[in-house]
């Protein structure tokens, strides 16, 4: 029997999309393999948890998932015929006056090849799209197959075409720009053969892991990142050169500019297909010399004399 997909994610049937993203990423990351190395358990729950996201996630997915369960997520399901066939057999199955037919306009000879099949609603998708009239075979589809790999940071956000080794077959990937962590892709035609000649295949369903970055952090489709300043960079400002995914740029430091302070480059974040892209967040870092050197430790000392203020000032319990 198919796991509810709800009960897998652990959310409610009637949990808002942010609710279900957000509860994805808590799991996701309790689970992730890179967590979880050698742990078969956990690499399974993963699995399930990514599949249930990218379902619930996706608002027609989910529709038609809450409508007919994992048959609606089928590769060429007819939901429209579905419908019908399911208001076929809530009224007995009685023929309609036109002969043999049910609500639609699809007749029920040309989808069962003049037999209704006995099973249930799974049952009778398998008969519909396995066999034709007389019991002949129609041309099916082959099962979908699951993989998963890990790319790295940079990959994932710009988007790369990447050959990997699949069952022993290389496979063609476009990853597109903005995958994330749990993203899953989807390979036309890479998935199990199908079991009668002339048929199509599945699809290979690539689940996405993202190796992290040893600079750059994500939230969302806005990217941050830690840049050291140098005293003097720090205090009379500058202008320093800004690593960013697609490419270095120069920007403007203010003078008295102090650790922790921030600045925003528009745009210069996660682009996806469809949306407004992220921005990179830089976040200052003043570097202090580390050297004993006596002109060093002077000029420090002599800093000192004007910094008046408590720096701790109303930072207390």
């Amino acid at each position: 029997m198919a796991k509810d997909l709800y009960a897998v994610l652990g959310v409610d049937k009637t949990a808002d999309q942010d609710t279900i993203k957000k509860t994805f990423r808590k799991v996701a990351a309790k689970l992730h393999p890179d967590k979880n190395p050698g742990d078969k358990a956990a690499e399974a729950r993963f699995k399930e948890v990514s599949h249930a996201n990218d379902v619930l996630g996706d608002p027609k997915k989910r529709a038609l998932y809450d409508e007919f369960g994992e048959e609606g997520l089928r590769e060429g399901f007819d939901a429209e015929q579905a419908r019908a066939y399911k208001q076929w057999r809530g009224n007995g199955g009685a023929p309609r006056s036109g002969g043999g037919g049910f609500p639609g306009g699809v007749r029920i000879e040309d989808l069962f090849g003049g037999q209704v099949p006995g099973g249930g609603f799974g049952d009778m998708f398998g008969d519909v799209f396995a066999r034709g009239r007389g019991g002949r075979p129609r041309r099916t589809r082959g099962a979908d197959l699951e993989a998963e790999t890990t790319i790295d940071f940079a990959s994932a956000v710009r988007g790369a075409t990447l050959s990997l080794n699949i069952g022993g077959s290389q496979v063609t990937v476009r990853i597109p720009p903005g995958a994330d962590e749990g993203s899953r892709v989807r390979i036309a035609g890479q998935g199990q053969a199908a079991p009668v000649e002339g048929g199509q295949s599945g699809d290979l369903l690539l689940t996405l892991h993202v190796r992290p970055h040893p600079h750059f952090r994500r939230e969302g489709d806005d990217l941050h990142l830690d840049l050291p300043l140098t005293l003097p960079e720090a205090f009379h400002g500058a202008k320093v050169r800004v690593p960013t995914i697609d490419g270095g740029v120069t920007m403007k430091v203010p003078p008295r500019t102090q650790a922790g302070q921030k600045l925003r480059l528009k745009g210069k974040g996660v682009a996806r297909k469809g949306r407004e892209p992220g921005d990179l967040y830089v976040h200052f870092r003043v570097l202090v010399p580390t050297t004993d050197h006596p002109e060093v430790v002077a000029a420090i000392d002599e800093i000192a004399k004007h910094q008046v203020e408590d720096p701790r000032f109303g930072i207390e319990l």
